[in-house]
């Protein structure tokens, strides 16, 4: 007879490893950084996160599946914060973005991450719809907060106010090499705060005073 308690609990087939997922992650950003994304080996993956490269195909199809998803488990970290307001939001949010891009592992890939989606379409597309859809999702919601707290303005392009957000960190990282750091972060946060501010209706000027006498 077959117990039908236990036939209902057990799970079906062998349960994810978290350890090598996230090894498998790791492994693949910090090979980014050091090789590219263009040389980079499914078995120097598995020699660094030390797992079988079965392992890591029974997890994805090919190099550019490996990549994408290594860059999406950036947005993961992501929390949408609730400080209370609209400038404390944007100084959590950007605070730690340059933390995350300023001399870590995440900061190393990006450059050949970005030349790699210059080469391929399919590897391009992938990344726009999963990390930068993501994080600008996450962005976008403390924008879209900060209108309904009356701190932004109704009418805001949030298109180009998340481009304001993410452009100035980007541009440090790829082009010019300049400081990723907090002095960054919050003069990006002034920016938005005074460009994207509500429009104060402007005030009558006075009547003249002989109009005043009549």
């Amino acid at each position: 007879m077959i117990d039908k308690a236990t036939t209902t609990t057990r799970p079906l087939g062998r349960p994810r490893d978290e350890r090598a997922d996230r090894a498998i992650l790791t492994a693949t950003l910090e090979l980014m950084g050091e090789q590219g994304v263009r040389d980079l080996r499914m078995d120097d993956v598995a020699d660094r996160a030390r797992v079988g490269k079965a392992t890591i195909y029974r997890r994805y199809r090919s190099k550019d599946e490996l990549v994408t998803a290594a860059v999406a488990a950036l947005v993961s970290e992501i929390e949408v914060p609730d400080t209370g307001s609209t400038r404390g939001d944007l100084l959590a949010l950007m605070r730690s973005a340059v933390d995350v891009y300023s001399g870590s592992v995440e900061g190393a890939a990006m450059p050949s991450l970005v030349d790699a989606m210059s080469r391929d379409a399919g590897l391009a597309r992938a990344v726009r719809e999963g990390f930068l859809a993501g994080r600008r999702a996450a962005l976008g919601a403390v924008l879209e907060r900060g209108v309904e707290r009356g701190d932004l303005r109704a009418d805001l392009n949030l298109e180009l106010a998340l481009d304001v957000l993410g452009g100035p960190l980007f541009y440090r990282l790829l082009i010019t090499g300049g400081p990723i750091d907090r002095r960054l972060a919050d003069g990006v946060v002034e920016l938005i705060l005074r460009g994207f501010a509500p429009i104060k209706p402007s005030r009558k000027p006075p009547a003249p005073e002989e109009e005043v006498a009549r």
